[in-house]
């Protein structure tokens, strides 16, 4: 995709012309591109930057997405992860994977590999600490952009993934997030009836996700094995380092604190937390913790309870409430229920959200409508980030101290494949707030 000055042709935006260019052979028109994704009329061009099992299932509900899509290029640290992938694809997808020896790709640089071989969308699913690097080579190299949350794993990560949204929307490219939340025709139809004011001026909140202990996640890795050093070993154990995957608060459960700003149309402006690490305590589970508690309170003094473990025999929950002056609105995975003056129960269909995640951002690309999910998704990251340091360092702080202020930036001395010993587990009241 050319820089938005090459975009222009004879007085015509690139933009422009793809919402007005549904003639045939149009196309060859623009300079620079014999592309134009009008109506489907021509391909385009998919990357995959990491090949681990989020990437490889992204990448196919993207190819199902709509038609015309193609992978035509592949990247990961890993050799045998994209080996992995890449077969895989092929077996789901046959037809739309176009992938050949010389456009998979391997190493650190892997992924300014894939931004050179002429795609137009790319999927960033390396783990999270690389997004913000990853987000702003592909904006910087005019890509459109599919990434998975969280956003970033520290402050610093959070602040230059804003930024990148800010330059995105300058080119005029799209950025769609991996809150597939934000689809469910459940939790859609919810959230229009609690903007409407049908549960009346919001006072409080909860959400709770008490599941287990991913014990058993990657076996392979559990074991390092000879020959692998500290990086690659961190690398493969990704999920229980704080430095790659922000804890379990900022890597998964961001979707249920992502449902609750969304329910306030805010963020919030300071929390308070606690947390530990009480069952997963061996070195196979890195440093992270097990359970985290958060009081987050919102513009107005609304108060927002969060819960969250990763425990293995504990009573499972995953809901959440808001309580309002008219009502009260409950979602669980499946439902959406509105008590009080304006009651409310969804009984519509569900279609795919990880499937409509992507067919969202196909067809904004192919009209040139603006999607840009960048300034949400590093707001719901950066308020699952501020529990995480509110329970590791047992402080409370503001949101914009956080964003503005701290200088936590949790990158390693150097990326390369040696020696990293593994950061201490935090130990609230002692480990420092940065």
């Amino acid at each position: 995709m050319e820089s938005k000055t090459d975009q222009k042709t004879n007085g015509i935006s690139r933009r422009d012309f793809i919402k007005t260019s549904g003639v045939a052979g149009a196309a060859t028109l623009l300079s620079g591109t014999n592309r134009m994704f009008a109506a489907g009329s021509n391909k385009i061009r998919l990357g995959l930057i990491g090949c681990g099992g989020r990437g490889t299932y992204d990448t196919t509900n993207c190819l199902s997405a709509a038609p015309n899509v193609e992978l035509v290029a592949m990247g990961d640290l890993f050799k045998d992860r994209v080996d992995n992938s890449r077969r895989r694809l092929n077996e789901k997808l046959p037809g739309k994977v176009k992938v050949t020896d010389d456009t998979c790709f391997v190493g650190w640089d892997a992924h300014k590999k894939v931004l050179a071989s002429d795609v137009d969308l790319v999927i960033l699913t390396e783990p999270p600490y690389f997004r913000p690097d990853h987000l702003r080579a592909a904006v910087e190299a005019g890509k459109h952009v599919f990434m998975e949350k969280p956003a970033a794993v520290d402050p610093v990560g959070v602040r230059s993934v804003l930024e990148s949204a800010r330059i995105a929307d300058e080119k005029d490219l799209t950025i769609v997030a991996g809150t597939q939340s934000r689809r469910v025709a459940h939790l859609v139809e919810g959230m229009k009836r609690i903007h409407n004011g049908d549960i009346g001026e919001i006072v409080g909140g909860q959400c709770l996700r008490i599941g287990g202990g991913m014990l058993n996640w990657s076996e392979a890795t559990k074991q390092r094995r000879p020959g692998w050093s500290d990086m690659e070993w961190h690398l493969r154990r990704w999920l229980f380092l704080t430095w790659l995957s922000g804890d379990f608060i900022v890597e998964m459960h961001i979707h249920n604190l992502d449902r609750m700003n969304w329910a306030l149309d805010a963020h919030p402006v300071q929390c308070i937390a606690l947390g530990g690490r009480q069952v997963r305590t061996g070195p196979e589970y890195g440093n992270i913790y097990d359970h985290i508690s958060v009081e987050y309170e919102y513009p107005g003094g609304v108060r927002v309870s969060y819960m969250g473990s990763q425990i293995d025999g504990l009573s499972y929950r995953q809901d959440a409430r808001v309580i309002g002056t008219k009502g009260r609105a409950y979602t669980h995975e499946g439902d959406f229920i509105i008590d009080g003056e304006k009651p409310f129960k969804y009984d519509g269909p569900n279609p795919s959200p990880t499937v409509k995640q992507h067919a969202d951002q196909i067809a904004a690309i192919r009209s040139g409508t603006h999607l840009n999910e960048g300034k949400r998704i590093a707001e719901s990251t950066l308020t699952c980030i501020m529990g995480r340091m509110s329970a590791y360092t047992g402080r409370a702080l503001k949101w914009d101290w956080a964003l503005k202020a701290s200088k936590l930036d949790l990158s390693p001395p150097k990326h390369e494949f040696t020696d990293l010993p593994m950061r201490p587990v935090a130990i609230p009241g002692k480990t420092p707030l940065v």
